[in-house]
């Protein structure tokens, strides 16, 4: 096992790596910017490093400093967490050349999968259903206005180096494609460092739902069910569940044997997650990405598998078998994660504060993912996500009743937060009845 690991993030992520780190015995590395230094994952790691101001781009972002951080406490490895650098493949190449081990999947698959085009016509070729959609760039508006032609309205227009709901529009007819291929391409360019434009077709009615799959050290690819992630606000997710209530025994054969695929068309080592669109009604579904990191939803599959994800990660970075049986894997029961953020829960604008108020939810089945105590300041630097609220039971319905418990259990006061939505989301018709999808929360509000 590696013996001290660099956690290359902040917040509830940061804290999560710490924790199965020093379970294991491994020494755990945090660095931190100058604003972060009162979190709680800078006191839990057993060495910590500031590399920079609040800015990410000189902290959190700031490949030298943070590689500096490494050298100065000898840390063995590097695990990037999610966002920041983790999806960065020059950074892991870079790791990697500096003796260190890289806790993801390697620089090759990160480049096969970062760019949007490429990993569609990769899929492809290996069997993955696409959406149908440009296999080159629009290199301009022309370009663009045939392969809508094409393709038939509406289209989404997208930034084929984003990520995240990042770089995304839709276009209903040709007035509209001229106002979103230049404003996302204009996005992309300040955003990305990359202008590249898809044009793909546009499902009014989608459900979100992904595969986590686990690249082993042996070279075998396994899937680790699916999670249902339709929950969304601006394409970015809120709620996820696994196993997803839209997904039959047929269908989940079908799609874990595509995400399988996915993985092994590009060597793929370490955690990742396959992302599909699956038209509802249909058993339909289109390949939309490849997360190459640890995703913020990974706690829900920990749950229904009884798996601690980084630990595996950990264990295929270190070149050794998983802790499970690859050939004998069981799910058992329902679990759904709400993501706490630090928004007002109607139109989910950033409400950064200090928190005066947090107490936890605590019972059978619970667990809460949180990157902050009562007294810490939540900043208007970084993602506004606060905790994870997760919770487990035999079935679906009993994981709802579980959830509404814990969330009105959850004691919260000072910065803006989401908890108020949650309430009225669990008693939401459509989704206690799982029949939601991607536009659910446009009709609610």
């Amino acid at each position: 096992m590696i013996e001290s690991l660099l956690v290359a993030n902040r917040g509830e992520i940061a804290r999560r790596i710490i924790r199965t780190a020093r379970r294991l015995g491994v020494r755990a590395i945090a660095v931190h910017s100058e604003v972060d230094a009162d979190l709680p994952f800078v006191r839990e790691a057993d060495e910590a490093v500031c590399v920079g101001p609040a800015n990410p781009a000189q902290s959190y972002r700031n490949t030298e400093a943070i590689l500096a951080a490494a050298a100065s406490t000898g840390a063995q490895a590097i695990h990037p967490g999610y966002g920041f650098l983790s999806e960065n493949a020059d950074f892991a190449r870079t790791v990697e050349a500096s003796g260190l081990i890289w806790v993801g999947p390697g620089a090759d698959a990160i480049s096969a999968m970062g760019d949007k085009i490429n990993a569609r016509n990769l899929m492809a070729a290996a069997g993955v259903p696409v959406a149908p959609g440009t296999t080159e760039p629009a290199a301009d508006l022309t370009a663009a206005l045939a392969a809508a032609g094409e393709i038939g309205y509406p289209v989404m227009v997208k930034a084929a180096a984003g990520g995240g709901g990042m770089g995304m529009g839709v276009a209903a007819d040709e007035d509209a494609l001229r106002t979103e291929y230049d404003k996302v391409r204009a996005f992309a360019e300040r955003m990305f460092g990359d202008g590249s434009v898809l044009i793909e077709r546009y499902f009014p009615r989608v459900r979100h739902v992904e595969v986590q799959i686990l690249g082993l050290a042996d070279g075998r690819v396994v899937a680790l069910g699916e999670r249902e992630c339709s929950v969304q606000r601006r394409n970015q997710k809120l709620v996820e569940e696994s196993p997803s209530p839209a997904v039959s025994p047929e269908l989940r054969e079908r799609l874990l044997a595509a995400a399988v695929r996915a993985g092994e068309a590009v060597d793929y080592r370490n955690a990742g997650t396959v992302e599909c669109l699956l038209v509802p009604g249909t058993d339909e579904f289109f390949f939309l990405e490849m997360n190459t990191r640890l995703q913020v939803e990974h706690p829900v599959t920990e749950l229904v598998y009884g798996l601690d994800l980084v630990e595996e990660q950990l264990r295929v970075a270190a070149g050794l078998a998983p802790t499970f049986d690859p050939d004998a894997l069981s799910p058992r029961g329902h679990a759904i994660e709400l993501r706490i953020n630090a928004e007002d829960p109607k139109r989910f604008l950033p409400g950064p504060g200090v928190i005066k108020t947090w107490v936890e939810p605590t019972g059978e089945g619970v667990r809460v993912d949180s990157g902050y105590v009562e007294g810490n300041t939540v900043t208007p630097f970084y993602d506004s996500l606060m905790a994870k609220l997760v919770v487990y039971a035999d079935t679906r319905p009993e994981a709802i009743a579980r959830a509404r418990t814990a969330v009105a259990d959850f004691a919260l006061a000072g910065p803006k937060n989401n908890l108020p939505f949650f309430t009225e989301l669990l008693d939401n018709q459509e989704f206690t009845a799982g029949t939601y999808d991607t536009t659910l929360i446009t009709r609610m509000r």
